[in-house]
């Protein structure tokens, strides 16, 4: 049905514009009821949809700064693969300060959603110890070599404490305001081992030497499996330390 099926938000809708950074998507900017928002048209599933649009609402009622769905005009959250979202105001973070304030909201949201169901679909770095798909993770397509590294990344992570990740801290996903740290784009989120989402510009999370290490090595692992294999994946591939 394509864009054909936001009309099920209101005739009053109007679609303004292709935002950047949509790779699995189609992103647009958009005005309902009068107010910016913006739509995101994909493949996903319906379970996957319904686990993405309930986790931003609760995280939106526990305080955070997140985009949140807009119900069609029958009470929907998504429908067709389109999501309806309100806009978040801000710009990227550009100090230090700025990115302790974005390690802090990231630990929020991990302490939020403890004990979280995974995402239909997909799998935890951990997971994929053993198994070799998972969503957008088909360890078959890498090579061999590769695999045991990566692997060997993310046996380290065994045991530890999981929740939701929001699986893509860049600057392009972050929304700052002198008074809240916006995180936009949830389209990677998934459970999995915090220390994921803190492999920050200047260690902004404080981790130790140690923890640091594991956590750059299994993101360096997790994102060259998931993106497997455009430049970018190879590159951080070759990140992964060797066994």
């Amino acid at each position: 049905m394509g864009w054909d099926v936001l009309r099920e938000w209101g005739e009053d809708v109007v679609r303004l514009g292709p935002l950047s950074g949509g790779v699995a998507n189609d992103v647009w900017r958009l005005r309902v009821g009068g107010r910016p928002a913006v739509g995101r048209l994909g493949s996903r599933s319906d379970g996957d949809l319904a686990w993405e649009t309930g986790l931003l609402r609760y995280l939106d009622c526990q305080g955070l700064s997140v985009p949140v769905p807009i119900p069609t005009e029958d009470g929907r959250l998504f429908a067709d693969g389109l999501v309806v979202m309100t806009y978040l105001e801000g710009g990227p973070p550009e100090t230090p300060d700025d990115w302790r304030r974005v390690a802090e909201t990231l630990r929020e949201l991990h302490r939020l959603t403890r004990g979280w169901p995974q995402r239909p679909g997909w799998r935890g770095s951990v997971d994929l110890l053993h198994a070799e798909t998972g969503t957008k993770v088909d360890l078959r397509a890498m090579p061999a070599e590769g695999v045991v590294r990566c692997r060997a990344a993310w046996a380290r992570l065994v045991g530890r404490e999981t929740c939701v990740v929001h699986g893509d801290p860049n600057p392009g996903n972050i929304r700052m305001t002198a008074d809240q740290v916006g995180l936009i784009d949830w389209d990677e989120s998934h459970v999995d081992v915090p220390d994921l989402d803190l492999v920050l510009p200047g260690n902004a999370a404080g981790l130790d030497d140690h923890a640091y290490d594991v956590a750059a090595q299994a993101s360096a692992a997790w994102e060259a499996a998931v993106c497997w294999d455009d430049d970018y994946s190879v590159k951080r591939l070759a990140e992964v330390r060797p066994v």
